[in-house]
């Protein structure tokens, strides 16, 4: 069997939600997929179950956990959503072996824990070039078109290194080095046409899942 890769689920409306592509993506790579409901009492033994965490896509922070008021444009993201990702990115800065993707509000996630900044509200012209549909981003990931669809972006990753960046300069991925495979990609990789820049990333974190599988057992 794969790697058990624990997929990050919305709580929308009493029901949970998430694409169905990033389970699709994890399944070519040759992961097995499991869906997570934001229930933090379950947090341990999701840690214990998994191989490596997907953080998904989603609404926006609610700021004021990081001191920061949460802009008037923003939809936040379910309370319950935000306690869940965030105390269980914080449990896994203690597990450097557990490999972590963050896509787009992941990635966002991966920032604020790292002690980074959030711009809340793009301004034109980078704001009508985020919102949806594709742009081209280039760095240590690669370069080409990815699929965006976000109003809100780093400014500023606090201690994790930028490995991407749009052509308007928006930060578009970041990385731990000194982790496995931690990486944070503000585009969908599970929808971006480009390989490299698309279902590549999802082998090489479900490769890094496979490994520390084998190590651990």
């Amino acid at each position: 069997m794969g790697p058990i890769i624990g997929i990050t689920a919305d709580h929308h409306e009493k029901r949970l939600r998430v694409a169905i592509a990033y389970a699709h993506s994890v399944i070519c790579a040759g992961g097995v997929p499991v869906i997570l409901p934001p229930v933090l009492s379950q947090m341990d033994h999701f840690l214990a179950i998994c191989d490596g965490f997907v953080f998904t896509g989603g609404d926006d922070p609610q700021m004021e956990q990081w001191g920061v008021p949460t802009h008037a444009s923003a939809m936040p993201v379910a309370q319950d959503r935000q306690k869940f990702e965030t105390a269980l990115l914080l449990s896994l800065q203690e597990r450097k072996s557990v490999p972590v993707f963050g896509v787009c509000l992941g990635m966002q996630w991966m920032g604020l824990v790292a002690g980074g900044t959030l711009k809340q509200d793009l301004q034109e012209p980078q704001a009508s070039h985020h919102i949806n549909g594709q742009h081209h981003i280039s760095g240590e990931l690669g370069e080409g078109l990815v699929h965006t669809h976000h109003h809100q972006a780093l400014i500023d990753a606090g201690t994790l290194s930028v490995v991407a960046n749009a052509d308007d300069g928006v930060i578009e991925a970041v990385r731990d080095n000194s982790r496995a495979w931690y990486v944070g990609v503000q585009w969908h990789p599970e929808r971006t046409e480009n390989t490299l820049l698309g279902q590549d990333l999802f082998n090489q974190f479900v490769k890094a899942a496979q490994v520390r599988r084998t190590v651990s057992v």
